[in-house]
């Protein structure tokens, strides 16, 4: 009998199957944490990352590491940490399954800001991966359970600066427009 692979738990990003290729995708919960925007001195923009929150869950996707191959999701995230997740993670898979998920360090966290925005093409793709996993009301716990909205938001969308973007339909953008108008973010052209 194969071994069972390990899975990482993605909770932005990662979420949008469309980013990535990797193995059976499914929907998962990890407890014990709040997603969060910062800026760390490796990137130029801000992204998401998880911090510690005890009474929080979230929503967000587990999917296969083949072979336990974890150098190319790790290239990926190169300014998170790999974190163990087995028993925070609760899922459909056998008990155990071993699950990890990125965050970045929390000394190297920083507030976004106007030098290092939250760039509106990968707020887009993270959106439309909830909406397509979760729907509209996976959507509104994402904004209602991430902090951090005051960072500015670059407004990209003609000419994408995320890797990975992806085009979404009207609707998409209709939905992410609302809820930002709903948080009063700030968003610069």
């Amino acid at each position: 009998m194969m071994p069972h692979p390990p899975y990482f738990f993605g909770y932005g990003s990662l979420v949008n199957t469309a980013t990535h290729d990797y193995l059976d995708p499914q929907p998962a919960r990890l407890r014990g944490w709040r997603r969060s925007w910062c800026h760390t001195p490796l990137r130029d923009v801000a992204f998401l990352t998880v911090e510690p929150a005890p009474q929080v869950e979230i929503d967000g996707l587990i999917a296969a590491v083949p072979n336990a191959d974890w150098q190319a999701l790790d290239a990926r995230e190169f300014a998170y940490d790999r974190l163990p997740a087995d028993h925070q993670v609760r899922h459909a898979l056998p008990d155990h399954t071993e699950i990890s998920f990125y965050a970045v360090p929390t000394e190297a966290q920083n507030q976004g800001s106007h030098r290092h925005p939250i760039l509106l093409s990968y707020l887009d793709v993270v959106v439309q991966g909830h909406l397509q996993v979760f729907g509209t009301a996976g959507v509104d716990a994402f904004f209602a359970s991430t902090a951090g909205w005051d960072a500015p938001i670059l407004n990209d969308r003609q000419q994408p600066r995320y890797p990975r973007h992806q085009v979404l339909s009207a609707t998409e953008q209709q939905l992410v427009d609302h809820h930002l108008t709903q948080l009063n973010a700030q968003v610069l052209s």
